[in-house]
């Protein structure tokens, strides 16, 4: 178990990025800010619970795509002998994407809930609908009971590279949220359809595709593990400085934390002004970049740390 005393557990500094990932229309995080979120993930690990790092690593290293995917990666002579199970934790947390569309592994309505945001001056024609029964929360607790089951580790390993991702999905407030208005009758399906330009001379993107990019947009392990560092050994990410983490309800992680964020600084509380046209995104205020980048950044931190925490009281 995790010894520090703020936590009883029972159950981002990058620029503001003009140039962005192509988009994609549920990805939560781009890979890069998903394998900062497994960094951190480790580095927690490592300094608190080593016994469960070294049973985590261990599982990992019976997924079914080890030996594929992941061995050749790990024995870049650019990846140090003693990181490589550092990398390894990197490479789970993104391998959710990795494998999109690909039939055996893929669940693309697992990254994602749509709570419904209706902004207040909008009228009663707007309609609201409650999201789909299988989404991220169902989808991790799914996983969360093979990892606590006597299954084959080869099929837990699935399920942790699953937690590894949904917990950093849960993290992105525009994967809890769909927002519902004259201008999107039938939801902005967490700002894939909201279209902005970072700035005036950008390229028209969507506002998810705009947070997705805020922590990190290299995948180099080198790059990934310094941002890693730095965001976790920032005074206002400390544990003491987190009080979220008093929290184990994974429901009021999506709910009330992440939701609670998009409807008051994504949106604005309604007023950000977005663009139906995907040609033709309207241009974010001047302040908006450097308002939500510590956002994301605090979201990050939070995602890797609240990561070991389940997994120190998995193993």
């Amino acid at each position: 178990m995790l010894k520090r005393s703020t936590l009883k557990f029972t159950a981002l500094l990058a620029a503001p990025l003009l140039v962005l990932l192509c988009p994609l229309s549920a990805y939560a995080w781009n890979k890069s800010g998903h394998m900062v979120s497994g960094a951190i993930a480790y580095s927690e690990l490592q300094q608190l619970d080593p016994q469960a790092l070294k049973q985590v690593v261990a599982i990992l290293k019976q997924h079914p795509e080890f030996e594929t995917r992941w061995r050749s990666q790990l024995n870049q002579v650019t990846i140090p002998a003693r990181q490589q199970d550092l990398y390894l934790l990197m490479l789970a947390a993104r391998w959710s994407d990795d494998i999109r569309q690909n039939p055996a592994f893929d669940h693309p309505t697992w990254h994602y809930i749509n709570f419904p945001y209706k902004p207040a001056n909008q009228p009663d024609v707007v309609q609201t609908p409650s999201p789909a029964s299988e989404n991220i929360l169902t989808a991790l607790e799914q996983n969360l009971t093979i990892l606590r089951s006597t299954v084959p580790d080869s099929e837990k390993a699935i399920a942790l590279c699953w937690v590894f991702h949904l917990v950093g999905d849960l993290h992105q407030p525009l994967h809890v949220v769909s927002l519902f208005s004259t201008q999107y009758p039938e939801g902005d399906r967490g700002g894939t359809r909201f279209y902005i330009r970072p700035a005036f001379q950008s390229r028209t993107i969507s506002l998810h595709e705009f947070w997705d990019d805020l922590i990190l947009s290299s995948v180099r392990f080198q790059t990934v593990r310094n941002r890693a560092t730095r965001l976790r050994l920032n005074p206002g990410h400390q544990r003491s400085e987190l009080s979220e983490l008093l929290d184990p309800n994974i429901q009021n992680w999506a709910e009330q934390e992440s939701y609670t964020l998009a409807v008051q600084q994504v949106y604005r509380n309604g007023t950000l002004a977005g663009s139906s046209d995907r040609n033709h995104g309207e241009v974010l205020p001047d302040d908006y970049a450097t308002e939500v980048q510590p956002i994301a950044e605090r979201q990050i931190v939070l995602a890797g740390d609240r990561l070991a925490d389940l997994l120190s009281e998995l193993f």
